[in-house]
Order: structure tokens, then C-alpha cells, then sequence
């Protein structure tokens, strides 16, 4: 459980570890936590298993990226406040998205060629302080 004396060292790999404790399946999965693409990192893949592949689930990609309250001047009260179309018009959360979108779109094709047969969903998550979160799913 993450609390107030948390947020010294939060980043976005606060934010994957909370996902990694709820998407863990390693039965369907080879779950792959910064995998190296091409000389960069990933923040996390879930390759389904060969053995699974004739179910009807599919391949993730999923970059995380953070956004500190400081940084857009918030607190954590008015971060909960804000409505879903407000929390997408922030700055920071706008530049966030996009440079995850612009990894993912680069990871997606690397892991297609490594690959070959991936039907892969790709993900962007954007923590705002551990108030808020945002995502977009990438075609």
C-alpha cells in the first residue's frame, strides 16, 4: 500500500508495479518487466504463452508514465475533483501522453518483427500524483 511518505520516490515505476501486482498471470503470459527493445526499455510486456495461443486474449504493450501534483500545481484533493475531459486538457498530462504514444507506436513494431504473430494491444498510462490516472489504447 502506497501512502503519503510514498510520494518522495514515486515515479512511473510506482505506477507499473501497481499494475504488475493486478495483471500478473504468468499461466497465460511471459510477463516481461522493462523487456530491451532496440537499445531502449519498454515498462512492461505480456507475450501470450505458445502454449496459449489459441485462446482469444491478447499480446499487451503498456508504457507508464507520471506526473507529480507539484508539476501541475495541484493538490491531491483537486486532482480527484477534476472530471475525466478536464484531466486530459492538462499540459503535462498531454506531453506525457503523447511521448508514451510516440514509444509504444516504436516498441509495437519491434516486438511485431521480433515476434511475427502478436495480436498485440498497446496501452499508454499516465499517473497524475496516486489521485488520478489516464490512458489511451493505441490501433
Amino acid at each position: 500500500m502506497f501512502a503519503n511518505r510514498d510520494y518522495r520516490w514515486v515515479n512511473e515505476l510506482t505506477v507499473k508495479t501497481a499494475f504488475l501486482t493486478l495483471l500478473y498471470n504468468d499461466l497465460l503470459y511471459i510477463m516481461d518487466s522493462e523487456p530491451e527493445i532496440d537499445r531502449r526499455y519498454a515498462d512492461l510486456t505480456m507475450i501470450i504463452r505458445p502454449d496459449k495461443r489459441h485462446g482469444k486474449i491478447f499480446d499487451v504493450l503498456i508504457e507508464f508514465k507520471f506526473v507529480a501534483l507539484k508539476d501541475v500545481n495541484m493538490t491531491g484533493g483537486h486532482a480527484k475533483a477534476l472530471k475525466e475531459d478536464e484531466l486530459y486538457k492538462i499540459p503535462q498530462i498531454i506531453e506525457q501522453l503523447e511521448d508514451a504514444r510516440k514509444q509504444v507506436s516504436e516498441y509495437g513494431k519491434h516486438l511485431e518483427e521480433k515476434y511475427g504473430n502478436l495480436r498485440l494491444h498497446k496501452f499508454v498510462v499516465v499517473a497524475l500524483g496516486f489521485e488520478r490516472g489516464c490512458f489511451r489504447q493505441l490501433i
